[in-house]
């Protein structure tokens, strides 16, 4: 007795193949960039600006660093930047800046919903946030909010995390 397999590989059957992914894992803007856009966002969003200063401090490196990459975004047009006056974020850098606070935020509250230490969280949260599709970001931000609102799961979940 012969067996025939092809109905497991839908291509066989000219069925179609799924689609690729529209978003590649790996984001257009470096990850040095996107930190900057996040901080710029994130300052203008809880004070009403930017400094460089501000941004050195929040990023723990030189303000002569800042001040040169500050300028290649200018010249990028992610943001204008006047001398002694500060940052303002272009449309383009406004959103940029936006999406990666939004990843940022999503895996913090998740991760940090399962107890784990604050250094840990930021930590790894400063490396997904940089690799993560949009795609993948909603289904986290779907599981993460069912999770919030379903603390018995939670409870559950943690239990099984604490077993050997």
């Amino acid at each position: 007795m012969e067996i025939h397999f092809s109905f497991l590989l839908p291509a066989a059957m000219g069925a179609a193949m799924p689609a690729k992914r529209k978003e590649p894992t790996a984001h257009v803007h470096s990850p040095a960039i996107e930190d900057y856009l996040e901080q710029i966002h994130n300052l203008i969003e809880g004070k009403g600006y930017a400094r460089v200063v501000d941004i050195a401090q929040n990023l723990s490196i030189s303000q002569a660093s800042v001040t040169n990459m500050i300028q290649k975004l200018d010249a990028e047009g992610y943001l204008v930047y006047e001398r002694y006056r500060g940052v303002i974020l272009t449309e383009e850098g406004r959103k940029i800046g936006q999406e990666i606070a939004r990843r940022h935020e999503v895996l913090t509250r998740l991760l940090s919903t399962f107890g784990l230490d604050a250094d840990t969280v930021h930590h790894d949260v400063e490396g997904m946030e940089h690799h993560i599709s949009r795609q993948t970001l909603d289904v986290l931000t779907l599981l993460m909010e069912e999770l919030e609102g379903n603390p018995e799961l939670l409870k559950k979940l943690k239990r099984k995390m604490t077993r050997p």
